[in-house]
Formats: structure tokens, sequence, C-alpha cells
């Protein structure tokens, strides 16, 4: 059963295992209405990845819920209604009559909307008729007008079903790299032994693998975008996609850290195009794998399912990048996990992609030429064989993730064992053999996890295991009363952490660069912000009560003009946000309390700390402006 159609979830439960908004919805006469932004959520969370809308339900402050009900449910059903079917108020209709239902919660009646993620060719949905000013996203705070640069990406994937389709002007045969061309047709020929494409002329061939295409709509012949990427030189290809980068870096050690051993980008010493990339990095991340030595048909096997697993992993990053994005196409290899990140969101949701059976490709042209020569499997298939491969060996399941904000698609293939023996060591010397033996199966898992990925979440807990959604949040809850994990966010922002790594003393520069939606994938896949902090030698403030009484007055005594004064100016709020954070990096709530704030800090943030940060007299320490870890730092003096 899913989540979304368990009534008897309580809402604490609901929020962590879904996008969640809550709206009175009372009206003027106390009745029920229609709320004036119910449109813009509904618009966030089908270009997002979904959610569900309550109204009748008042949330406030932030993670804390009433049911207020609504006395005229029928009437706020037929406005939705109305209005779905309005074009001048919303781009199209995602629902049925069952994602629009009444279900009853503390004995009042209350109106649920399940809003499905739009598909590909659905999005952007807007508001009114025009996209750009009118298309919203779900972030951890809410609904937030999408800029003109992400409308336009949305309405390009929406019409190109492959983006590597296109038939490029002003290119030729003189723009592509020879030795890439004769290294592909040479593994072609060892795949495809005896076949009729084998000899023909190169610009044939290249026709004929789909290099190469005429726009029948436009009249003229020439490369196709995937004929450029696959086998054009790097300063090329920039000509057609300014922001074209891919990246490997091999680091020592298993921890974040700037030093790498091995690095291979465009740099003029190769040709820099895909093909050549993923031959050179497919011989780098399999270098020093350990083969099992096998013999078929007198000959030996040198693949193993880990092979194939990262081959499957590296040409699936290639043929689903949006290279027209701004992030680089990235791949890390450190001794304890495989990490590869790819600019552009997936087209379905995650979990779609891992049971396998459907696929949207980006750039299908792609696909294809490397499934000509034996590399990446089925539409469909090919996330499906990574998890099985990697199950096999007996390791942690791998970590797909998307980064809405940053638009990037992350996965994380780790090599340690699913009760990494040292984590379970941990965890015994922390709490003891006794207690230890008290935990349940499920409690145990995520301990474990906790320990040995510096944090687990929700979702995270749900990849690993079959319970269900509610019976996680009881598990994590109770963890957390019993104090073996400590909490910080609301909502699907919360994230726990075992309780002798707290905040402060667990930060290290290896963790800063973490983001709670990707808590144990390597952080150098994260493209960071200009104004991150990577790392910071203040202590952070989590809560007021991480001071000594000494260091509370201090910063109390600095507080104290605005403090007691309740609402007051701009600037003068800034100047003393700026003294508090000089010798501390202060969380938000700690921030909120010393100011006489209300406790979620929203006003405070919007009014006073992003300005702050825009005009880089203050710094995040985190990469993700959300983050419920986020802390702030006044910038260094010249």
């Amino acid at each position: 059963m899913s989540v979304w159609d368990d009534d008897s979830l309580d809402l604490a439960t609901l929020a962590e295992s879904v996008e969640l908004e809550c709206k009175a919805a009372q009206g003027r006469d106390g009745r029920g209405e229609l709320p004036d932004d119910f449109w813009k959520t509904y618009s966030a969370m089908a270009n997002t990845e979904g959610g569900v809308i309550l109204l009748g339900v008042q949330e406030k402050p932030r993670g804390q819920f009433r049911i207020l009900g609504l006395a005229d449910v029928e009437r706020v059903r037929k406005a939705i209604w109305d209005n779905l079917h309005n074009r001048k108020q919303i781009s199209i209709n995602l629902l049925s009559d069952a994602d629009v239902q009444p279900v009853e919660m503390d004995g009042q009646l209350v109106l649920r909307i399940r809003v499905p993620r739009a598909t590909r060719q659905s999005r952007p949905v807007h508001l009114g008729t025009n996209p750009l000013g009118g298309t919203y996203l779900r972030r951890h705070e809410g609904d937030y007008q999408a800029d003109d640069e992400t409308v336009r990406r949305l309405l390009a994937e929406r019409v190109e079903s492959s983006r590597d389709e296109r038939v490029l002007k002003g290119f030729d045969f003189a723009d592509l790299d020879m030795g890439t061309i004769a290294a592909y047709r040479n593994r072609f020929t060892a795949v495809k032994p005896g076949h009729v494409w084998a000899d023909l002329p190169v610009p044939e061939f290249l026709e004929r693998i789909g290099a190469y295409g005429r726009d029948r709509e436009q009249g003229h012949s020439g490369l196709r975008l995937a004929g450029l990427l696959m086998f054009g030189r790097a300063e090329v290809i920039r000509d057609e996609l300014p922001h074209y980068m891919v990246d490997y870096q091999e680091r020592p050690e298993a921890r974040a850290e700037k030093r790498w051993i091995d690095r291979l980008v465009p740099d003029g010493t190769w040709s820099g195009n895909v093909y050549d990339f993923f031959r050179l990095v497919y011989r780098k991340l399999t270098a020093d794998l350990k083969v099992p030595f096998q013999l078929q048909d007198g000959q030996r096997i040198e693949d193993t399912p880990v092979h194939e697993a990262l081959r499957e992993a590296l040409v699936n990053t290639l043929i689903h990048a949006d290279f027209s994005g701004r992030a680089s196409v990235l791949v890390v290899k450190r001794p304890d996990m495989f990490g590869f990140r790819n600019p552009g969101l997936m087209r379905i949701p995650p979990e779609q992609a891992v049971r396998g059976g459907t696929s949207d490709c980006r750039n299908r042209r792609l696909q294809v030429m490397f499934q000509l020569v034996g590399f990446g499997d089925h539409a469909g298939s090919g996330l499906p064989k990574i998890y099985r491969n990697w199950a096999e060996q007996h390791w942690r399941s791998p970590m797909l993730q998307e980064n809405t904000e940053l638009e990037q698609t992350l996965i994380g293939l780790h090599m340690s064992s699913l009760l990494p023996a040292e984590a379970v060591t941990e965890l015994e010397a922390r709490l003891g053999t006794a207690r230890c033996a008290e935990l349940s199966a499920l409690e145990r898992l995520a301990l474990v996890t906790a320990v040995a990925e510096h944090m687990i979440n929700h979702t995270r807990l749900k990849e690993i295991t079959t319970e269900h959604p509610s019976d996680l949040t009881k598990t994590l809850s109770a963890l957390v009363r019993r104090g073996h994990l400590i909490s910080e966010g609301t909502g699907r922002g919360t994230v726990y952490y075992p309780a002798w790594q707290r905040m402060g003393a667990a930060l290290t520069p290896e963790l800063s660069a973490l983001t709670p939606e990707l808590p144990a994938l390597a952080p150098e896949l994260v493209s960071p912000a200009p104004e991150v902090v990577a790392a910071s030698d203040l202590r952070v403030i989590v809560d007021l009560n991480m001071l000594s009484p000494e260091e509370l007055a201090q910063l109390r005594v600095l507080a104290a003009p605005v403090a007691m004064r309740g609402r007051s100016s701009p600037e003068p709020l800034k100047q003393i946000v700026l003294a508090l954070c000089r010798h501390h990096c202060m969380s938000l709530r700690a921030l909120a309390e010393l100011l006489g704030r209300h406790p979620d800090g929203v006003d405070l943030r919007k009014r006073i700390l992003n300005p702050l940060v825009s005009s880089g007299q203050l710094l995040r320490i985190y990469p993700n402006p959300n983050d419920p870890r986020q802390a702030y730092r006044s910038a260094p003096t010249p």
C-alpha cells in the first residue's frame, strides 16, 4: 500500500514520506474556501516530485500541525475542478477523481489532493497562459517562481524528445577527431564481425550510426549534436555547448578533500569528446579491480558483475546528461566508492527507473551509438542491472539521488557491506553489547547506516528496507526519544545523526559539503554555490545550550538592542547579526532565539540573512541554502 493512500497515517509520518503542504483554507466565513496560493503549490509539486496538499490543516509553526477541518468540503472540491479545466488558471489537469478526496483526521473532514509528478511532456505546469513568470518549483521552504532559464530548459525537454537529435549548421567532418572515429570503428568491427557497415567510407558509416543526418523540415544535412559530442574535439563542442565539461577525479582516501592523484579533463592532450572520455575513464575505474580467474570455452573471462555495473553507470551518466546545463559530467573514484554525476534531472521518477522497464533517454542517438559497440543495455534495464550486480557483492545499496535545486542526478556505488563491521563495532562500543541486543532489526539497520553514512533520513532507510513508510518514521522517532539519534529539520528535510556525532562535534571538512538529500554521496559531486564556506575554523552553534554561560551572556548583550524592541529596521538588525556571527557559526534557530524572532526563522532569513549572503557580508557553511544544518558566519574582513 502506498503511503499516499494510508489515511491512518499521522501528519508527521506523512510529512516525512512525501512532499506535504498544509493550508488552513477556512475562507472569510470559516466554512472553507480554496486558497489563492493553491495553484502555485500545484504547479510547484507537479514540476518537481509531486506531493500531497491538505486543505483544512494548519501548519504553524513549521512541523506542528493543527486539524481545522472544512465545514463545506464540497464547495472547495468544486472550486478545484472548475479551475482545473480553465486554461487561463492552470496549464494542465493532472488529477483524477481519486486524487481529490475528503478524508477524516481527528474527527474532522479535510480535503486531500494528491499531485503527481508531471511527465516530461507536460512540464512546465504553469499558472495562466505564459510559462515565463507562471512556473513554480518546490523547494524545502515552499513554492518558488522558476527563472526564465529553467523554464526554457523545461520547454526544450518537452519539445525535444531526444536532445542530441538536432542537425547542426556550420559544422562538418573537419570538426571531428579521426582517432576517436578509428577507435570506435575498431570496436564496432570486433563486436559485429562481418557487418555490412564495417567497410563503409567514414561519411557513410557516420550516417548509418546516426552521427550524421538530414533535417527534413529545414532541408539541410550535417552533423547531429550526438555526432559532435561523440567524436568532436572539445574546443569545437564548446562552440555549440559553451558549458560542456567532462571530468574524472581519482582521490587517494575515503574522504572528501581537495587533493586528487589522477584527473582527466579536456586539457588539449586528448580529444575531450564523450567516446574517448568513456574509454579512458572506464579503464581507470576498473584498473585495480580484483578479477576472479574464470574460464569459458577455454578463454579467460575478464569481466565481472562489478565491471558490468561500472560500465552501465558510466554510460548511463553520459547518455542522460543535459550537456547544455552549467554543471559538468563528473566521475569520482575513491577507495571506498564510485560516484557519478550528470547535469539534468531524471526524466522519469527515480523509483520507476530503479524498477526498470521504462526509459526516456535524454540522448537517444548517443545511447544507440554506445549500444552498437556493446556498451549500455536495453532501454530501461541499466539501473536495475547496476542495483542487482551491486547486491550480488553484498554491498550497500546504490544511492540514486536528484538534486532539484542544482538540476543534477547523482549515483553513488559504495564498496562496503550493508552492515559494515567498523560501523557495527562503533555502535556496540557506544551503546554496549546488551543495549545493542535490545534493538529490533530495523532499529539496528537504521543506526548502523547512520553511523556508516554519518546520517540517515526517511528516504535512505526506505531504499534499504521493505518496511512500510509509517514504520520507518516511527522507528526513527523512537531512536530519537531513546537518545540514540538526534534529528534536525522538519518534514522531508528531517535528517538523523548518531547522538555522539552531534552537529558541532561531528562537523569536519569532509562532511561539511554534504546535503541532507545526498547523505553519503561524495561531496565533490555536489556543485557548491559561490558563497559556500566548505570548512570553517569556527564552532557551529546549533542551539544556545552549546554555549557557556559567559559566552551566552556576551551574545545576549550584543542582541539586546533589537531583541528587546521586537520589530526593528533592517540595517541595525543586519549589523547585529554580523556581530553575532563573527566568532561562531550560528544556526538560524540560535539566531532567531537570540534576536527574539519567531522560532522558525523564516522572516529573519528572507529579510536579513539572504540579503547579507547576497552582498557577501555573511557566508553559509553548507552548499544547499535550505540544508537543515545550515549555519552562518560573518565574512572575514580584509
